[in-house]
């Protein structure tokens, strides 16, 4: 008999919940019970009330892994919807990092210059330092930083990925 094994695959899950204490532990205690990580969280309150919120998950897991998850998550009390945007079409990702980099002369100047190329924005500047943001998916922040750590990087703060679906429904 051959068992074949589900290959885990990144998937992005859109969270809907009512905003209140404790639904974040329990969400992420669903994946931690199986031992799948979390790799990008994200929360913010959708509402003017306050008091929905939008929780976007990243995480790799095999699809019937995935699927019970996301079955265990729709059956929890405080929650409204679950999407997995990955698999319900297309979608844009999005990810915030605030880069820090020291240096003085040519590193300085190329530390400008790239984040020009990435259409970084300078958030503060003195005379050996600079905060950069730049926003964009997964792979150009990598890059972005990968690119800082040769001109003097000091320090990264990222958001985690948000995440909303293409087109007129909503997630």
């Amino acid at each position: 008999m051959h068992i074949t094994q589900e290959k885990a695959e990144r998937h992005t899950l859109a969270v809907v919940v009512d905003n209140e204490p404790g639904i974040l532990a329990r969400i992420a205690g669903l994946f931690t019970a199986r031992g799948y990580n979390i790799e990008s969280l994200t929360v913010s309150e959708v509402t003017a009330d306050k008091a929905v919120s939008r929780i976007t998950i990243v995480t790799s897991a095999s699809p019937s892994v995935l699927e019970q998850v996301v079955a265990q998550l729709d059956r929890l009390i405080p929650v409204h919807t679950v999407t997995d945007l990955t698999t319900a079409g297309p979608h844009v990702e999005r990810e915030l990092a605030l880069v820090k980099v020291a240096g003085t002369g040519d590193h300085r100047i190329e530390a400008l210059r790239l984040a020009e190329v990435y259409r970084a924005r300078v958030l503060d500047a003195t005379t050996s330092s600079f905060v950069f943001e730049v926003t964009g998916g997964r792979g150009k922040i990598d890059t972005f930083v990968a690119l800082m750590a040769e001109v003097g990087l000091v320090e990264v703060a990222r958001t985690g990925i948000v995440a909303i679906a293409r087109g007129r429904g909503a997630a």
